[in-house]
């Protein structure tokens, strides 16, 4: 059973979709006499619906780690992550790995860079997972995924295949795909338009402005100049 917390924390907007409070992680380098690497240090943020945030800074600031800290791929060595969770304060920082399992199902998605598949399994598949996983029909499930790789422009003699053969580009638009195909409050995006041409690129910067639009709160790593000026509100910045 998830840990719940009925009030806002903090007293905080209750329109809020995410309030982080303080958080600090560290990494210990064992192969170097066990150093301790601070990386966030005090890093705090909150975010209302229809919002985007960019994150700012030099490589190895710690960008990263903060996104992987909200969706809980890290544990955070001290303070909070509180999620708005089907209508309850969540803080995943006292989560039992497995039961973060139902925020990132309906609360939290994640666009990385990568796309990682089991060989063999077609694309389609691999985008419908996250609606399958919620009880969508297959029917239903299907017909959004396409209708999703339509407006991404991936080749329908594509869809079938396993991702693992693609290029950089189109296992991008898989993974927008499979991300946008769940209503999720909450995006983290890990430079979602990387592999992207210009073309592609305003697809899914359209794609998102849509998903905020409807009260999507992002979160996101965005080199593209283009990208983080047409779709953020405000930016957060690390320092090294």
């Amino acid at each position: 059973m998830l840990i719940l917390n009925h009030h806002p924390p903090l007293n905080i907007n209750p329109h809020t979709l995410l309030h982080i409070d303080n958080l600090h992680k560290s990494f210990i380098l064992h192969q170097q006499r066990g150093v301790k690497l601070p990386v966030l240090q005090g890093t705090s943020l909150t975010l209302n619906p229809g919002e985007c945030v960019a994150l700012s800074g030099p490589s190895g600031s710690g960008k990263s780690t903060f996104m992987r800290c909200i969706y809980g791929n890290y544990r955070a060595d001290s303070g909070s992550v509180w999620v708005k969770h089907q209508k309850n304060w969540v803080d995943l920082c006292q989560l039992p790995p497995h039961e973060l399992i139902a925020v990132r199902q309906k609360t939290i998605g994640y666009v990385s860079q990568f796309l990682r598949v089991i060989p063999r399994v077609p694309a389609l598949e691999v985008a419908a997972e996250l609606l399958l996983d919620l009880g969508e029909e297959p029917k239903v499930a299907l017909a959004k995924v396409k209708d999703l790789f339509h407006r991404l422009q991936l080749p329908e003699r594509l869809w079938h295949l396993s991702p693992t053969t693609f290029s950089g580009g189109e296992k991008q638009r898989v993974n927008i795909a499979r991300a946008l195909a769940v209503n999720f409050p909450i995006l983290l995006l890990d430079e979602p338009t990387s592999a992207l041409d210009a073309t592609n690129r305003q697809v899914v910067m359209e794609l998102l402005e849509g998903r905020k639009s409807m009260g999507c709160a992002l979160i996101g790593i965005f080199h593209d100049q283009e990208v983080r000026a047409q779709l953020c509100n405000r930016e957060l910045t690390f320092n090294e």
